[in-house]
């Protein structure tokens, strides 16, 4: 069987030949190497043809979900592999995955063991994790890897930054949902695939090491209101009505939480120091959701599209999100 990897890349060259080396180390499986490059100015393209991959080349930044179609348009395998361009794999890391997405017909999805690369005895995602106000994050992020994460199950959904999925499923549900350019559209493709009948396995032998917020840093405003629009955007998509009638208060709730976790410089909010910084984090919070009130029409529309290739209920839907809830404590 025949996997395409695709990496997605926007400058950062040395990460990106780092990434292009573990790579080749891969063995055991037949594989392809496509790189979307998203108009990068620092050579990275160039070095991307050099180590033998296929370019394919953007004249400017198109975004995380547009440039993973375009590769997946390109592609030849069964299996579709992402990685991002600030991840390293693990020689095992490629068979690993296709071992568990291939072992039954309804696994359309793999998700990978990613670890932090400046310290890769804590583990930065194992899955995926969902608060019921539609935020995500990684199952064990920040946690020191005992082993706590090494028995294959079943997970919400992979994260996008190292993932298999299955070409039919992607033929069958669509690929990346370009409305939300970057961050949380992995969770969007992955609960719309879970929606209409499709399971995530997790290999914990598919190990990488990722460079946490490296493309845009972890103190971007811009990052942050993305993350923040596409929380609405996913939840106004995808969840049952009886859930996203109670978004408000799941939202209050994290942000409260948030805000007792401050103080104790416990969460996040340590990426933006000083009354600036937070000042600075309260204007992504409310672009983001500007951004959202203007896209939530089309969310909405969309949501007959997802109707119609349903397999699970609403209250199913329901019940799986609450099954992979995050914690209050953990999301805060």
């Amino acid at each position: 069987m025949l996997v395409s990897i695709i990496v997605v890349n926007w400058n950062r060259k040395e990460l990106l030949r780092a990434c292009l080396h573990s790579l080749a180390r891969q063995t055991g499986v037949d594989s392809e190497i496509i790189v979307v490059d998203n108009g990068s100015t620092d050579g990275s393209a160039d070095l991307a043809s050099e180590c033998g991959a296929r370019v394919i080349r953007n004249s400017e930044n198109r975004g995380f979900c547009a440039a993973n179609n375009q590769g997946i348009a390109a592609s030849r395998g069964e299996f579709i592999a992402l990685l991002n361009n600030d991840a390293e794999a693990e020689p095992g890391w490629l068979s690993a995955l296709l071992r568990v997405c291939s072992s039954r017909p309804d696994v359309g999805m793999a998700a990978s063991k990613i670890l932090v690369w400046e310290d890769p005895k804590r583990i930065d995602k194992a899955g995926h994790l969902i608060f019921p106000d539609g935020q995500n994050r990684g199952r064990g992020s920040g946690a020191l890897d005992h082993g706590q994460f090494d028995r294959e199950e079943e997970v919400l959904w992979p994260d996008g930054c190292a993932a298999m999925y299955r070409k039919r499923m992607i033929d069958q549900i669509g690929g990346f949902d370009e409305d939300f350019f970057a961050y949380g559209d992995d969770a969007e493709l992955g609960l719309r695939a879970r929606i209409a009948g499709w399971r995530c396995l997790y290999a914990p032998d598919a190990v990488v090491r990722h460079h946490r917020g490296a493309t845009m840093g972890k103190g971007s405003g811009r990052r942050l209101a993305l993350i923040e629009r596409n929380r609405v955007l996913l939840a106004v998509k995808l969840f049952p009505w009886s859930l996203l009638a109670l978004n408000p208060l799941f939202f209050a709730a994290r942000l409260l939480a948030g805000v007792a976790a401050v103080g104790r410089g416990a969460n996040d909010t340590a990426h933006f120091p000083g009354l600036g910084g937070k000042l600075r984090m309260l204007g992504g919070l409310v672009r983001g959701d500007l951004a959202a009130l203007r896209l939530a029409p089309r969310m909405l529309r969309k949501r007959g599209a997802i109707a119609r290739m349903r397999r699970l209920t609403p209250g199913e839907t329901r019940r799986l999100i609450l099954a992979h809830r995050l914690s209050l404590k953990d999301v805060a």
